[in-house]
Protein backbone atom coordinates (compact mmCIF):
# COMPACT_ATOMS: atom_id res chain seq x y z
CA UNK A 1 0.00 0.00 0.00
CA UNK A 2 1.41 3.54 -1.14
CA UNK A 3 2.73 5.54 1.89
CA UNK A 4 1.01 8.97 3.25
CA UNK A 5 3.25 10.92 1.60
CA UNK A 6 2.80 8.90 -1.52
CA UNK A 7 -0.51 9.30 -1.83
CA UNK A 8 -0.57 12.81 -1.21
CA UNK A 9 2.09 13.16 -4.09
CA UNK A 10 0.31 11.12 -6.54
CA UNK A 11 -3.16 13.39 -6.23
CA UNK A 12 -1.06 16.55 -6.34
CA UNK A 13 0.77 15.08 -9.50
CA UNK A 14 -2.79 14.35 -11.54
CA UNK A 15 -4.11 17.59 -10.51
CA UNK A 16 -0.93 20.03 -11.41
CA UNK A 17 -0.07 18.15 -14.65
CA UNK A 18 2.90 15.94 -13.31
CA UNK A 19 6.33 16.69 -11.42
CA UNK A 20 8.07 19.29 -13.49
CA UNK A 21 4.74 21.66 -12.66
CA UNK A 22 3.94 20.67 -8.95
CA UNK A 23 8.15 21.79 -8.71
CA UNK A 24 7.56 24.95 -9.66
CA UNK A 25 4.81 25.91 -7.26
CA UNK A 26 6.56 24.24 -4.08
CA UNK A 27 8.65 26.95 -1.54
CA UNK A 28 11.88 26.46 -0.48
CA UNK A 29 13.27 26.79 3.41
CA UNK A 30 16.41 28.77 4.14
CA UNK A 31 19.35 27.18 5.25
CA UNK A 32 19.84 27.27 9.44
CA UNK A 33 22.74 29.84 8.01
CA UNK A 34 20.18 32.38 5.84
CA UNK A 35 18.20 32.12 9.22
CA UNK A 36 21.69 33.62 11.00
CA UNK A 37 21.96 35.99 8.71
CA UNK A 38 18.64 37.52 8.71
CA UNK A 39 18.80 40.78 10.63
CA UNK A 40 16.45 40.95 13.60
CA UNK A 41 14.82 44.08 12.01
CA UNK A 42 13.79 42.19 8.97
CA UNK A 43 11.93 39.53 11.48
CA UNK A 44 10.24 41.86 13.44
CA UNK A 45 9.06 43.76 10.24
CA UNK A 46 7.25 40.13 9.19
CA UNK A 47 5.94 39.93 12.82
CA UNK A 48 4.46 43.24 12.13
CA UNK A 49 3.71 42.33 8.80
CA UNK A 50 2.10 38.91 9.49
CA UNK A 51 -0.16 41.12 12.34
CA UNK A 52 -1.50 43.93 10.08
CA UNK A 53 -2.50 41.25 7.31
CA UNK A 54 -4.64 39.40 9.98
CA UNK A 55 -8.32 40.08 9.31
CA UNK A 56 -7.26 42.20 6.86
CA UNK A 57 -6.83 42.74 3.23
CA UNK A 58 -3.14 41.41 2.19
CA UNK A 59 -2.73 43.66 -0.34
CA UNK A 60 -3.71 46.64 1.05
CA UNK A 61 -0.54 46.05 3.68
CA UNK A 62 1.45 45.21 0.35
CA UNK A 63 0.65 49.29 -0.85
CA UNK A 64 0.95 50.52 2.12
CA UNK A 65 4.37 48.94 3.22
CA UNK A 66 6.95 51.83 2.18
CA UNK A 67 4.89 53.70 5.19
CA UNK A 68 5.13 51.13 7.84
CA UNK A 69 8.53 51.05 7.64
CA UNK A 70 9.32 54.91 7.35
CA UNK A 71 6.55 55.05 10.49
CA UNK A 72 8.49 52.22 12.40
CA UNK A 73 11.83 53.57 11.74
CA UNK A 74 12.95 50.13 9.69
CA UNK A 75 11.97 48.29 12.27
CA UNK A 76 14.78 48.70 14.53
CA UNK A 77 13.77 46.78 17.65
CA UNK A 78 15.78 48.65 20.53
CA UNK A 79 13.78 52.19 18.43
CA UNK A 80 10.67 50.94 19.10
CA UNK A 81 11.04 49.09 22.69
CA UNK A 82 12.05 52.41 24.09
CA UNK A 83 8.90 54.00 22.29
CA UNK A 84 6.91 56.28 25.08
CA UNK A 85 2.91 55.41 25.29
CA UNK A 86 2.17 59.06 23.63
CA UNK A 87 4.50 57.76 20.86
CA UNK A 88 3.02 54.41 20.27
CA UNK A 89 -0.16 56.49 20.42
CA UNK A 90 1.01 58.88 17.67
CA UNK A 91 2.42 56.38 15.72
CA UNK A 92 -0.91 54.68 15.50
CA UNK A 93 -2.55 57.51 14.35
CA UNK A 94 0.18 58.25 11.31
CA UNK A 95 -2.41 57.79 7.99
CA UNK A 96 1.37 55.95 6.37
CA UNK A 97 -0.04 52.76 8.21
CA UNK A 98 -3.10 51.56 8.52
CA UNK A 99 -4.35 53.09 11.91
CA UNK A 100 -4.77 50.23 14.52
CA UNK A 101 -3.37 51.08 18.78
CA UNK A 102 -4.00 47.35 19.71
CA UNK A 103 -1.56 46.10 16.47
CA UNK A 104 0.71 49.05 16.81
CA UNK A 105 1.31 47.83 20.42
CA UNK A 106 1.50 44.22 19.36
CA UNK A 107 4.80 45.33 17.26
CA UNK A 108 6.20 47.06 20.11
CA UNK A 109 5.47 44.21 22.49
CA UNK A 110 7.25 42.21 19.62
CA UNK A 111 10.50 44.40 19.69
CA UNK A 112 11.17 43.51 23.48
CA UNK A 113 10.68 39.83 21.99
CA UNK A 114 13.12 40.13 19.87
CA UNK A 115 15.49 41.30 22.52
CA UNK A 116 14.65 39.15 24.69
CA UNK A 117 15.69 35.90 22.09
CA UNK A 118 18.84 38.36 21.02
CA UNK A 119 19.59 37.85 25.08
CA UNK A 120 18.57 34.36 25.44
CA UNK A 121 19.83 33.28 21.95
CA UNK A 122 21.76 35.74 20.27
CA UNK A 123 18.82 36.70 17.83
CA UNK A 124 15.65 35.58 16.31
CA UNK A 125 17.53 33.61 13.11
CA UNK A 126 20.17 31.88 15.83
CA UNK A 127 16.67 30.41 17.99
CA UNK A 128 15.21 29.76 14.49
CA UNK A 129 17.71 27.88 13.44
CA UNK A 130 18.27 25.57 16.23
CA UNK A 131 14.74 24.61 16.82
CA UNK A 132 14.14 21.39 15.56
CA UNK A 133 12.14 20.28 12.56
CA UNK A 134 10.33 17.90 14.25
CA UNK A 135 8.46 19.82 16.84
CA UNK A 136 7.24 22.74 14.81
CA UNK A 137 4.37 22.77 16.05
CA UNK A 138 6.28 23.40 20.00
CA UNK A 139 7.31 26.49 18.25
CA UNK A 140 4.25 27.35 17.60
CA UNK A 141 3.18 27.64 21.09
CA UNK A 142 6.06 29.27 21.89
CA UNK A 143 5.43 32.14 19.60
CA UNK A 144 2.03 32.58 20.85
CA UNK A 145 3.17 32.47 24.21
CA UNK A 146 6.31 34.30 24.20
CA UNK A 147 5.36 36.48 20.93
CA UNK A 148 2.41 39.50 21.10
CA UNK A 149 -0.51 38.15 18.38
CA UNK A 150 1.90 35.74 16.90
CA UNK A 151 -0.99 32.50 17.70
CA UNK A 152 -3.03 30.86 15.07
CA UNK A 153 -2.12 31.72 11.46
CA UNK A 154 -0.09 34.42 12.12
CA UNK A 155 2.88 32.66 13.61
CA UNK A 156 2.57 30.05 11.04
CA UNK A 157 2.80 32.44 8.33
CA UNK A 158 5.44 34.35 10.21
CA UNK A 159 7.55 31.06 9.85
CA UNK A 160 6.59 30.15 6.49
CA UNK A 161 7.51 34.21 5.33
CA UNK A 162 11.08 34.33 6.97
CA UNK A 163 12.06 30.91 6.01
CA UNK A 164 12.07 28.56 8.74
CA UNK A 165 11.14 25.35 7.29
CA UNK A 166 7.69 24.71 8.61
CA UNK A 167 3.92 23.12 7.65
CA UNK A 168 0.92 25.95 7.48
CA UNK A 169 -2.39 24.47 8.71
CA UNK A 170 -4.21 25.82 5.73
CA UNK A 171 -8.19 25.18 4.94
CA UNK A 172 -6.86 22.99 2.50
CA UNK A 173 -4.34 21.51 4.72
CA UNK A 174 -6.68 20.46 7.45
CA UNK A 175 -9.27 19.85 4.99
CA UNK A 176 -6.30 17.23 3.14
CA UNK A 177 -5.90 16.00 6.76
CA UNK A 178 -8.71 15.05 7.70
CA UNK A 179 -9.73 13.19 4.35
CA UNK A 180 -7.21 10.64 5.50
CA UNK A 181 -8.28 10.26 8.76
CA UNK A 182 -5.39 11.74 10.91
CA UNK A 183 -7.87 14.75 12.17
CA UNK A 184 -11.38 14.35 12.53
CA UNK A 185 -11.97 18.22 12.25
CA UNK A 186 -10.96 20.68 9.99
CA UNK A 187 -10.01 23.97 12.60
CA UNK A 188 -7.33 22.21 14.22
CA UNK A 189 -6.14 23.83 17.78
CA UNK A 190 -6.33 21.14 20.34
CA UNK A 191 -2.92 19.68 21.45
CA UNK A 192 -3.70 16.26 20.70
CA UNK A 193 -4.90 17.10 17.14
CA UNK A 194 -1.50 19.16 16.89
CA UNK A 195 0.27 16.20 17.90
CA UNK A 196 -1.15 13.66 15.54
CA UNK A 197 -0.24 16.70 12.81
CA UNK A 198 3.53 16.44 13.67
CA UNK A 199 3.37 12.70 13.59
CA UNK A 200 1.80 13.02 10.45
CA UNK A 201 4.52 15.28 8.88
CA UNK A 202 7.33 13.61 10.40
CA UNK A 203 6.60 10.35 9.05
CA UNK A 204 6.24 11.89 5.38
CA UNK A 205 9.00 13.63 5.84
CA UNK A 206 11.03 10.18 6.76
CA UNK A 207 9.75 8.60 3.79
CA UNK A 208 10.48 10.96 1.40
CA UNK A 209 13.37 13.48 2.28
CA UNK A 210 11.41 16.75 1.63
CA UNK A 211 11.45 19.72 3.65
CA UNK A 212 8.50 20.74 5.58
CA UNK A 213 7.04 23.52 3.80
CA UNK A 214 6.93 21.65 0.38
CA UNK A 215 5.37 18.69 2.20
CA UNK A 216 2.73 21.18 3.50
CA UNK A 217 1.96 22.63 -0.40
CA UNK A 218 2.01 19.62 -1.55
CA UNK A 219 -0.76 18.80 0.83
CA UNK A 220 -2.80 21.64 -0.64
CA UNK A 221 -2.61 20.87 -4.00
CA UNK A 222 -3.48 17.64 -3.89
CA UNK A 223 -7.44 18.66 -3.61
CA UNK A 224 -6.94 20.23 -6.84
CA UNK A 225 -6.10 23.41 -8.63
CA UNK A 226 -5.03 26.82 -6.44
Amino acid sequence: MPSLYQRYLQRALDQHGGLEALEQRLPQPRSAEQLRALSDDRYLAEMAACIFRAGFVWRVVTHKWPGFEEVFNGFLPIWLASRSPEQIEAMASDSRIIRNLSKVRAVQDNAHFVLELQRSHGGVGAFLADWPGEDITGLWEYLKKHGSRLGGNSGQYFLRFVGKDSFILSRDVCTALRAEGIVDRTQITAKRDLRKVQEAFNDMQADSGRPLCELSMILALSLGPR
